[in-house]
């Protein structure tokens, strides 16, 4: 489980899912579980057309919004299509994903257009979730080690250390995701805390304050052994966020 001085965070991706019904019931049995001052901190990234009624909908509760993606470009302007972190601060989002494997497998998003979107996230005021993590076919060639310091590099070498004092890393092992294998949480910590000392070789102390999540498909029943490693410091879920049960489980295993 995170360290004092790291408060673990479970955010949920609903992706490209839901309807107003299902999010507005969402969000209502959510705030119900996530009331009062809590040892842990729930965010919710719905799709943005539901940005603006989500952020009406938490109000009176500590649950955080962030948006699933943003544009690269660092200035509003004339790109259809796009979002500009200022907007998504606008509408009160306070975090960011950038790089989700699904934007770089699906939509070719280079280390390069990642890093632009994590710096524009930050100029905009919002906190990146940086993700992170090999496909199968590099795992299988034992590459994982050098793809996720490749691309924990690319941002620190462009943004530098001190950007890593206001974001979040999350490590997605892409082939654990919805293809039937399993990464342990042995395997998952082998690889949160190589992030950490990657980070840790140019700083140590904003290393040690770095919250990094497991994004490889946590679940209810998987939870409590994921978070319970020394560098694991919550989670980025998917498809069990969109289960108001499944979800409060997560969380309550991160307030443990």
């Amino acid at each position: 489980m995170a360290v004092a001085t790291r408060i673990p965070l479970i955010a949920g991706n609903w992706k490209m899912h839901g309807t107003s019904d299902d999010s507005a019931e969402l969000v209502s049995t959510l705030k119900k579980i996530v009331s009062g001052p809590r040892d842990a901190q729930m965010l919710l990234c719905p799709p943005f057309t539901y940005l603006v009624a989500v952020e009406k909908w938490l109000k009176g509760s500590n649950i955080l919004l962030g948006a699933q993606n943003l544009s690269h470009w660092p200035s509003p302007g004339a790109y259809t299509g796009e979002v500009h972190g200022s907007m998504l601060k606008d509408v009160g989002c306070s975090f960011v994903i950038v790089g989700h494997s699904e934007r770089r497998q699906l939509y070719g998003e280079t280390d390069d257009l990642v890093v632009q979107k994590f710096q524009v996230a930050q100029e905009a005021g919002l906190t990146p979730i940086l993700c992170v993590g090999e496909t199968l076919e590099q795992h299988q060639k034992g590459k994982t080690e050098s793809v996720v310091v490749e691309q924990i590099m690319a941002a620190l070498m462009t943004a530098g250390v001190a950007a890593f004092s206001n974001a979040v890393i999350a490590y997605e092992p892409i082939w654990a995701i919805g293809t039937g294998h399993t990464a342990t949480p042995d395997q998952a910590q082998k690889v949160h805390a190589l992030i950490r000392s990657t980070i840790g070789e140019h700083d140590a102390t904003i290393s040690s304050d770095l919250r990094i999540l497991y994004g490889g498909s946590v679940k209810g029943d998987n939870a409590k052994e994921l978070f319970g490693m020394d560098d694991i410091d919550g989670g980025l879920v998917g498809g069990a966020s969109l289960k108001a049960a499944e979800f409060a489980a997560i969380f309550r295993v991160a307030l443990d």
